[in-house]
This record gives structure tokens, sequence and C-alpha cells, in this order.
């Protein structure tokens, strides 16, 4: 190449590079200029509609445009995720996703309608915790070991809650690694799943914290252990699975907030920093901590996609080993 044309590619490329951060500002527009919805795909009550209300409550006041939200409860969240891949990706429709419409859906669902990892971006994960393990508060077992033997002995008593794949995954990696029994029945919102429990209907839940903190504390379910293997700060005299006698029993979960894949990278950015911004606040913070969740978890929104991609693959073994299936 002689000297001409190589110092006009040379400038060529120094126009493009000075141009991209221009390019991307411009993606912002006058975003948001009309209010943003926030899909849950659970009843109102659960964790993943607490978390929401919480967030896009300091979300609206953080970005200057009211957030909505829009309860679309249904087969474990799935068809609120589909709904968001297929809206605009302009930003103004973004979805509170949990691990189970997202990972675990990914890990045992081969048709679903959405890829988990590609057909959103990943804006902030709100929160990650472990699951709590809830009987009735008449139930005589003190410990998961007497559980697994109460229900060994009433087994037509063995019913747990579920509101998706998460959940279902969770409690019969429990009933594999303690032999006990149980049929799952299926519910639209954690907050049910609790209720069930308290009425007695249910014999367990592995639930998260927000419904399960008030009904413990309300003495309306007994709370017998915590997923994984360190004590919840709300619970701080309840054993974790592996003081139980159960390690393996180790199921931590998210919640976060997606949008739609194509959403320009100036919106995405923008709402990335805002909502990240939000969940950091310190009474947003404390609030979260009380729901006995860790509030954030991952950095970026790389490494919450990397999360999901891990993810998946941990709970494919998980499927495989328990030998589970599950109908679409």
């Amino acid at each position: 190449m002689n000297g001409r044309f190589r110092n006009c590619a040379l400038a060529a490329m120094a126009l493009a590079l000075a141009i991209l951060p221009a390019r991307s500002q411009s993606d912002l527009g006058n975003y948001p200029a009309r209010p943003i919805r926030m899909i849950v795909g659970f009843a109102a009550g659960g964790g993943n509609d607490l978390f929401a209300r919480l967030v896009g409550q300091r979300l609206s006041e953080l970005i200057g445009q009211t957030v909505v939200i829009e309860n679309r409860p249904a087969a474990g969240g799935r068809p609120a995720a589909e709904y968001v891949a297929n809206q605009p990706a302009d930003g103004y429709t973004l979805l509170v996703g949990a691990s189970g419409m997202m990972s675990i859906a990914g890990a045992v669902y081969p048709n679903l309608r959405y890829d988990p990892v590609k057909s959103f971006v990943p804006l902030a994960m709100i929160a990650n915790f472990p699951l709590i393990l809830s009987v009735p508060a008449s139930n005589p077992s003190k410990s998961v070991a007497e559980l697994a033997a109460w229900a060994k002995q009433h087994p037509d008593k063995a019913n747990y809650g579920t509101t998706s794949p998460a959940f279902t995954i969770a409690t019969e990696l429990l009933k594999l690694k303690t032999g006990m029994p149980g049929v799952g029945i299926p519910w639209k919102s954690s907050n049910e799943m609790l209720l069930c429990v308290a009425s007695e209907q249910c014999l367990i839940a592995l639930a998260d914290g927000p419904p399960t903190v008030p009904m413990a504390n309300a003495g309306k379910v007994h709370v017998l252990a915590v997923t994984g293997a360190e004590r919840s700060p709300q619970f701080p005299d309840v054993p974790d699975m592996a003081e139980a006698g159960y390690p393996e029993v180790n199921v931590h979960l998210w919640s976060g907030v997606f949008t739609a894949a194509a959403t320009p990278s100036g919106i995405v950015r923008k709402l990335a920093e805002t909502l990240r911004q939000a969940i950091a606040t310190p009474d947003v913070s404390a609030k979260l901590k009380a729901m006995a969740v860790t509030p954030g978890g991952a950095a970026s929104s790389e490494e919450f996609r990397h999360v999901i991609e891990s993810d998946i693959q941990s709970y494919k073994a998980v499927v495989k080993a328990a030998n589970l299936t599950f109908e679409d």
C-alpha cells in the first residue's frame, strides 16, 4: 500500500473510532420518553414480584419515568419471558427473570420458545439467595432427618409446593438425598407455596426468602434448614443443609432484570447502570437483606450471562443424576 492510501486508511479508521461514542450516545435518543413496563412471570406476593416492586420504584425515581409492574403468572414464568423476548427492543419492556425461567428452563426444556442466553441482554442481578425449607408449624419434626422419617411414615401427606422447575429440582434433590417421598403441587407464586404449607395441604416448601420470612416470623410455618453451606442472617439459629447432614442439597437461585437482545447499546448501558445504582441504594439493599437474600451478584452484563451459561450446564447434570423429566 502506498503512502497516500495508507494515510487515507488511517484517517478513515481514526474517524470511525472518533464517532463510536457519539453513535452509542445517540442510541439513547430521548429515552425514556414514556413509562417502562417491568414484566413479572409470577403472581403478586411472591419473591420476584416483591423484588420488582422494590427495585422498580427506585428505578422510576432515578430514571425519571414511571415503572409499571405487570404480573403475567403462568408456567413458571416462561410465557412472560417469551413475551418480553418478542417485544420491540427499545428498552420499554423489561423482564424480571428468575433462575427457573432462565438457566433451569434452559437445562430442562429443549423446545423453549426463547433462548435464555441469546434472546436477552442481562442488565443487573437483583439478588441471589438460598432456599429455605419450611414445614407446617404443627409438624413435630425438629430436623431434616426427622422430617424425612416422618414423611416415610406418612407418605400420603408428603406433598410439596412448587411454582417452577427451580423449586421442583431443589425439592427432588432433597428427596433424592434423604429418601423421603413426596408429590409436587403446582402454584402460581412462592407465597402460595407457603400458604399451602401453613394450611397443612403441603408438608414442605423449599422457597425463597421474601414470602418465607414473614410467615416464619408469624409462626405460620416452621423453618428446618437453609440450602447450601452457610446459615441465613435472617434465621441464625437454623442450620444449613451441610450442617443438617445433606451437603449435596446446595441450591442458590437468583433474580435479575433483562431486556430484549437487540436493544440499542446506549439504552442497555443506561438501564444497567441505573438498575445497579437502584439495587445498591442503602434502603433498597437493606430491604433486600431483610428478605433473606444477598443484593446484587454479577458485576456486569457479561458476568451475569456467564452465570446463566454455567448454571444451565450444572442443572443439566442434576436433572440427569436425579432422572427427572419435565413437560413443557
